[in-house]
């Protein structure tokens, strides 16, 4: 089984919502686990409200979800590592340079290989997070295409 880990700052809005969203788009039949991480994150918070109802809107549970911070454990047991912004990337491979080769950022597996960032929902409305929901869903739609051809 491959494991993917999406990493955003706090863990509780982007990468669980990434993480989410991944588990239910890939389906049971794929051979993946996937988790999620913040860099700056603390131990055991939930994910925030708008997170929770932005996937609820799609059926999808996100209120069982815990933060948990980076750890070298998650990093070097991750098949492949996908940040939400080229910060949490260069921050990644700053702090773990040996896994430089797995560490992508989310926007970076589409057709016009655009690095571009996904914005932090944090204090924002529903709407908000609804449309970060739907730019991080757009962006694994390519990210499971290459996962499932090996083809960006």
């Amino acid at each position: 089984m491959k494991s993917i880990l999406f990493v955003c700052t706090g863990n509780t809005c982007r990468s669980p919502m990434a993480e989410a969203l991944f588990r239910h788009r890939i389906g049971e039949e794929a051979n993946w686990n996937a988790a999620s991480a913040g860099i700056y994150a603390a131990s055991g918070e939930p994910a925030s409200d708008n997170a929770i109802e932005a996937l609820r809107e799609l059926e999808i549970d996100l209120a069982n979800h815990q933060s948990q911070p980076l750890t070298t454990n998650l990093v070097k047991g991750a098949d492949l590592i996908v940040a939400m912004t080229e910060s949490h990337q260069s921050h990644i491979v700053g702090s773990f340079p040996e896994v430089e080769h797995k560490v992508f950022l989310i926007k970076s597996f589409g057709t016009s290989k655009v690095p571009a960032d996904i914005s932090d929902p944090f204090g924002g409305s529903l709407n908000t997070y609804e449309r970060t929901r739907d730019e991080i869903d757009r962006a694994l739609s390519d990210l499971i295409l290459f996962i499932r051809t090996g083809k960006p």
